[in-house]
């Protein structure tokens, strides 16, 4: 079992997050520190380490202000390189399960069984006519990425003692009694989001969906020919509320309609097809989270849309803060993926 003391390390396109919490595994960790900070540009393109040194040099930099205390981290990894399927296996104890994964699953991935890390999640048991069986989601991921990212935190002189899928960390974070039934677990990243559903808390469905917030960014940009941070504010000024807004922005207006429009309807008909493969059980609610969430309106049109109720992830709830867990002006928000990844993380 690792340390009860870790630190989850969220590495993302133009951001370092990392979140110290020390009690894991117990009924109430404590966030010991939080800390985030901007990394060079592509330096890490969707989740993956482009450029080791510079990674590297960055997370020094942020052991240095943060003053995190432990030197044992754990990793995320959640984008389009990593698969997330339905697999159901002979009933095996789970090292057995692992180690029999390469038979099972070459058809699935778009890579040799050689260059992919996989994984098992267990969900359920059943009889099958050959015997007993074992449901669960089967994770694979090609495995060069995974280790640019692992090596980057080694040559900071750091210590990976696990590597663990993001959807899998925002569960972690939503109270028990907000868990009964089926529940959306939604992280709109920058350029990936992350799909989760659990039944009674159980993981049962993942999708990793590459879009996210800054494609409307960029088409705001792209289609009036502004700059990109100009397009970023223009996004968050406007949003998709209902007031009144000045005439000159009507074609802002129109793109964030269309571009939302479009990415909400994904987002409903990947529910859609949990539903339907499960005879249409519906839904609980929806826990919404990251940055894209954001986007004043957007949990209001979702839920209209798919006729779900809508909650904005409430990061924090679940854990004590030290006094003194925020450095300087540091926020809590966008501290989400980086907590969930330190409280899996001694399992």
């Amino acid at each position: 079992m690792a340390s009860t003391q870790l630190v989850g390390i969220d590495i993302g396109d133009t951001s370092l997050r990392g979140v110290e919490v020390s009690g894991i595994g117990g009924k109430r960790p404590n966030v010991v520190r939080y800390f985030s900070m901007p990394i060079p540009s592509g330096a890490v393109r969707n989740g993956e380490v482009i450029e080791i040194n510079t990674v590297s040099a960055a997370l020094k930099q942020l052991w240095s202000a943060a003053r995190f205390s432990s030197k044992e981290v754990v990793l995320g990894v959640g984008n389009s390189k990593v698969l997330v399927r339905d697999l159901t296996v002979p009933k095996l104890n789970y090292q057995e399960i692992r180690e029999s994964l390469p038979t099972h699953v070459q058809e699935m991935l778009p890579v040799p069984v050689a260059d992919a890390l996989l994984d098992f999640y267990p969900a359920s048991e059943a009889m099958a006519e050959a015997g007993p069986v074992v449901n669960g989601l089967l994770v694979a991921a090609i495995k060069d990425p995974v280790l640019a990212n692992v090596k980057a935190v080694q040559l900071a002189g750091l210590t990976p003692v696990a590597v663990d899928l993001i959807p899998f960390a925002l569960t972690r974070l939503t109270p028990p009694s907000r868990l009964v039934g089926n529940v959306a677990h939604i992280d709109i990243g920058a350029k990936t989001t992350n799909v989760i559903v659990t039944s009674n808390g159980v993981p049962q469905f993942v999708r990793i969906i590459g879009n996210g917030g800054n494609d409307l960014t960029t088409a705001l940009a792209e289609r009036m020919g502004i700059p990109e941070s100009e397009a970023e504010s223009l996004k968050r000024t406007i949003g998709l509320g209902g007031a009144a807004v000045a005439a000159e922005n009507n074609q802002a207006v129109g793109i964030i309609r269309e571009v939302t429009g479009t990415f909400l309807t994904s987002l409903r008909n990947t529910l859609g097809f949990f539903a339907s493969s499960r005879q249409n059980e519906p839904f609980a609610g929806i826990i919404l989270s990251g940055g894209g969430a954001q986007l004043s309106g957007l949990a209001d049109a979702l839920s209209e849309m798919t006729r779900i109720p809508v909650a904005l992830m409430d990061t924090f709830a679940n854990v004590d803060v030290a006094r003194d867990a925020a450095r300087g002006t540091q926020s809590q928000f966008g501290m989400n993926i980086a907590l969930g990844l330190a409280l899996g993380g001694a399992a």
